[in-house]
């Protein structure tokens, strides 16, 4: 049933493996630069861990500190020990390293089979890896999952929409990682291609790496026909394979033998019970070259309290309901991106692509959103067009409590993403600039 007898261990047996783990951890990081003199400075070691609530007696590690710790003020071991980087900058800021040895590149591979096993792919099942590869560790890290499940694994990459449908036909392709954004893009040239839900041998895909919401998911699945899984992951804590939906789709496991997870107060860093929202912080297990403790996550999700009916031990994960520095201001109100996602994708007169624009008139911050609309509702009459507007506003009004500029725009034209979509151009300190010039 299970990938790994793991997956449904008892609690206690769970809580045992995580705190010898955790001071096998924690006397790995005394070779660190930084946690060295972290550790040293607060008189701790391995004695000091005698269950994974003892994690709390560490300090937060935060992406800043990667920054300046940067590109090896983290490493454990040797230089030459190492196989592999991938290199994480994110939209802003300084950049951030991620090193693998063998064993970690090894434990990477494994948590992430299980999680392909855990959806219903199986070895000899046909894989198509839709997504970048490179620094991206998205790519390799599904890659090497799929490799390691048995998949006769296809290396796809990103785009080129005619290029992907062919190899889903050639090979008669089981499952397919892909991005969100780009599935329901793709979902689109299917049906332009004449190409019906269920003419595809397809069952499984594996969605991530930006967030969505459950409506867009529900979407996707009937655009592609097929089942879409949820999965999270994030380059500080190896990529994916953190945590993955089951056949269940009741939230992702976190695979509690490789990471101590909490949800804690986003301002007071306090630990918060399972079912209340707040910022998640990971620590990591089973990395030998550069392990992480208590790593400030910024994603904003809960433990969903109770049993999953798989069987599966591991607590369960929501879905990311947004993040603690991706939060938008307006009129005093604090906006999300998904939760305009979420309005927009309720509305079936809408078509995948919108963006969120912010910008400053009369020195007051602004929101307008673009959407694209369906082909037909586009060459609609004046009278057709207007009332869908009218009730875009509404719903957007309703859901984030301020009433945005809205701009509809026939499908594609905003440009499509074939990586992460950028859903937000904040265009406000490029203006304030201009103004100062």
């Amino acid at each position: 049933m299970f990938y790994d007898a793991v997956e449904g261990i008892s609690r206690d047996s769970l809580a045992a493996l995580q705190t010898e783990r955790l001071r096998r951890s924690v006397a790995t990081c005394l070779a660190s630069p930084f946690y060295g003199k972290r550790l040293r400075a607060l008189g701790l070691g391995p004695e000091n861990f005698n269950s994974p609530d003892d994690v709390r007696k560490l300090p937060f590690t935060v992406k800043d500190d990667l920054r300046a710790g940067y590109p090896d003020g983290f490493l454990c071991q040797p230089r030459d020990a190492f196989i592999r980087l991938h290199v994480s900058s994110g939209t802003t800021g300084a950049p951030t390293a991620v090193y693998y040895t063998a064993n970690d590149v090894d434990s990477w591979s494994h948590l992430v089979a299980r999680c392909m096993h855990a959806v219903g792919l199986r070895r000899g099942d046909v894989f198509q890896n839709m997504s970048g590869y490179g620094l991206f560790t998205g790519g390799l890290g599904i890659h090497y999952g799929a490799e390691r499940l048995g998949c006769l694994t296809v290396p796809a990459g990103a785009g080129n929409s005619k290029r992907q449908l062919k190899l889903l036909r050639d090979f008669g392709v089981d499952g397919v990682h892909i991005i969100p954004s780009y599935a329901l893009h793709f979902g689109h040239f299917l049906q332009q291609e004449g190409i019906e839900p269920g003419d595809l041998k397809w069952r499984f895909a594996l969605i991530g790496a930006e967030p969505h919401t459950e409506r867009a998911r529900r979407r996707i699945e009937e655009l592609l026909g097929l089942k879409a899984f949820n999965s999270y992951g994030l380059t500080e804590m190896n990529g994916p394979g953190v945590a993955f939906e089951c056949a269940a789709q009741a939230g992702m496991h976190v695979w509690e033998d490789a990471y101590i997870a909490e949800i804690v107060d986003p301002v007071s860093g306090e630990a918060l019970p399972d079912g209340e929202v707040g910022e998640l912080v990971m620590t990591t297990l089973c990395r030998d070259g550069m392990p992480l403790l208590r790593y400030r996550t910024r994603d904003l999700t809960r433990f969903i309290p109770g049993e999953c009916a798989c069987g599966r031990t591991h607590r369960r994960l929501d879905r990311i309901t947004g993040r603690t520095d991706d939060m938008i201001i307006i009129k005093g109100c604090n906006v999300f991106p998904m939760q305009i996602e979420q309005a927009l994708m309720a509305m079936p007169e809408v078509a995948p692509n919108y963006l969120i624009e912010l910008y400053q008139e009369n020195d007051m911050d602004q929101i307008r959103v673009k959407v694209e609309i369906q082909d037909e509702v586009f060459a609609a009459d004046d009278r057709t067009r207007a009332a869908l507007h009218k009730r875009l506003v509404a719903r957007l009004r309703d859901e984030i409590l301020v009433t945005p500029a809205v701009e509809l725009v026939r499908r594609g034209s905003i440009p499509p993403a074939e990586g992460k979509a950028v859903r937000v151009d904040d265009r406000r300190v490029h203006e304030d600039c201009r103004s100062g010039a």
